[in-house]
């Protein structure tokens, strides 16, 4: 191999990976009944350019249809089995090894979700002893530089997030997320979080629905020096002001779900999910007023409406295509 042909190989491998990174995911729900089967799925996300899939649990069907296809994963620790992980680093051992290491090598895993939104919860300690434990079974299996581990957390963190400049973590959950933002930033790993303009709209009657859907013509929150014109951007920069308070300065952000819902009631609307979907698209490679031109990578939530979640009503209208693989919407990934 000559000279020039290795560096053409090297640059094209960081361009796909440019790409890819640049490009917006999509959470794989699965409480439905009428879904169709996971190489479909794949399938479905590879014809339509989609830049990355979260999944909920380690179903060895939906890892075997990600074989070969690069597309970047979220894999999550599913509930059930995080106190036995945070107890045992056996237990944490086996896990990489049955559901990481037996696909590691055709299946693209960018990071490991320790539990979903458990933070604040009913056992939120349970949480970073896990972390450590998947991290040292990464690293006994040289997988450490390549899969970063984190946990991924709603807006209930949130002591404070207004104005984004203010974002501080509540006294609840600060000795919990202290020692995990230290592992996140030795570890050079993210936080995940779960980022829903819908939900704040609906909590406070002085946001104006075209903030929350990337419409208001002009600045709507000033900042000190940074304007908002819309409500994402808000709530993202909240985050990472909390991370600076912290001393998580240097702390990525990856927003592992946002969404909102196309019936159910009130503003679940088709009209207003086709709106907010096509703006957060279009919009997330542009960064935010406090880290502007800097990708915010980005999971949408979800593939499918899920017929079957519970309680029903909003929850079960978050999908980006129908059943029957049809889009919903009309979206450019």
């Amino acid at each position: 191999m000559s000279i020039s042909t290795f560096f053409s190989i090297v640059a094209v491998g960081f361009l796909l990976n440019f790409i890819a990174v640049e490009s917006v995911g999509v959470c794989y729900g699965r409480r439905g009944n009428n879904l169709p089967p996971p190489n479909e799925v794949v399938d479905l996300y590879k014809s339509n350019g989609i830049g990355g899939i979260r999944l909920y649990d380690t179903n060895h069907d939906i890892l075997q249809a990600l074989r070969g296809s690069n597309i970047p994963v979220i894999l999550d620790v599913v509930d059930s089995d995080l106190s036995a992980i945070a107890a045992n680093p056996s237990a944490a051992t086996g896990w990489v090894q049955n559901n990481i290491q037996a696909f590691a090598q055709d299946v693209n895993f960018r990071y490991i979700a320790v539990g979903n939104e458990l933070i604040p919860g009913a056992n939120p300690e349970i949480v970073l002893p896990a972390m450590n434990n998947i991290q040292n079974a990464l690293q006994a299996a040289g997988l450490q530089g390549r899969i970063k581990v984190s946990t991924s957390v709603s807006t209930g963190v949130f002591g404070t997030s207004y104005p984004p400049s203010a974002g501080a973590f509540s006294s609840d959950v600060h000795d919990i997320l202290q020692p995990i933002v230290s592992f996140l930033a030795s570890n050079g790993a993210p936080l995940l979080a779960n980022v829903y303009p819908y939900f704040s709209y609906l909590g406070n009657p002085n946001i104006n629905l075209n903030y929350a859907l990337f419409t208001s013509p002009g600045t709507v929150v000033t900042d000190g020096p940074l304007q908002y014109q819309n409500l994402f951007d808000a709530m993202v920069d909240a985050f990472f002001s909390a991370l600076e308070k912290m001393g998580g300065g240097n702390v990525n952000l990856v927003v592992s779900e946002t969404g909102w819902p196309s019936d159910g009631g009130g503003v679940a609307t088709q009209q207003n999910a086709q709106t907010y979907l096509s703006n957060l698209i279009n919009h997330v490679n542009q960064g935010t007023p406090k880290k502007p031109g800097v990708n915010i990578e980005t999971y949408i939530f979800a593939i499918f409406d899920e017929n079957m979640k519970q309680p029903g009503g909003t929850e079960n209208h978050y999908g980006l295509f129908n059943a029957d693989k049809s889009p919903k919407y009309s979206l450019h990934f």
